[in-house]
């Protein structure tokens, strides 16, 4: 008889990610880029079809004027793109701790069994769906889009401004998701 010696539960069979790139041959960039700790948002938008396209993002920059303006930085091959850059409006959400998988189900880490958008409740606005519970968000139309390092630099103007519950924020730091300390 063939015995498999298992592991005690709980027990880790590699302290460190085997796969990972060794300390010394990593970017200075992206370990830069690591250290700054960076709100969870999720964008969301319709292409002509209506039919909704998604993506988190976490280089999302809020800037105060009249009228109020949005810096993002996305992936130029994303759905979510190619909806914004047919319809011109996307809608973005900060997310939350509670959204931590929806989060990665739209980052493409987690599978969406039946689609990003079957799962859940959806509130639909003329910008892009907004999760249910979710009740801060912004209405954004497009005003240019250009390359920018290896993502896609977005600017657009704020329409609206939803703002609900006073929610903590879901932050990305070191390529985790974390929550601020009470």
């Amino acid at each position: 008889m063939f015995h498999v010696n298992q592991p005690e539960p709980g027990a880790q069979i590699h302290g460190t990610d085997p796969f990972a790139t060794p300390e010394q041959a990593r970017s200075p960039l992206r370990r830069l880029r690591g250290r700054l700790a960076a709100p969870v948002t999720l964008w969301t938008a319709y292409d002509n079809s209506a039919a909704p396209a998604g993506l988190t993002v976490s280089s999302t920059l809020v800037v105060d004027g009249d009228p109020g303006r949005l810096l993002g930085l996305i992936d130029d091959e994303s759905e979510v793109w190619e909806a914004v850059s047919e319809s011109g409006r996307f809608a973005i959400a900060p997310l939350g701790p509670p959204h931590r998988q929806l989060a990665d189900q739209f980052a493409g880490l987690f599978p969406a069994p039946g689609g990003l958008f079957a799962g859940g409740d959806w509130t639909r606005t003329p910008y892009g769906p907004v999760p249910g519970g979710v009740t801060t968000w912004a209405g954004c139309r497009l005003d240019s889009a250009r390359e920018y390092g290896w993502a896609l630099l977005v600017e657009a103007t704020i329409e609206t401004v939803e703002i609900g519950a006073d929610e903590p924020p879901l932050l990305h730091y070191r390529g985790r998701y974390r929550e601020l300390a009470g």
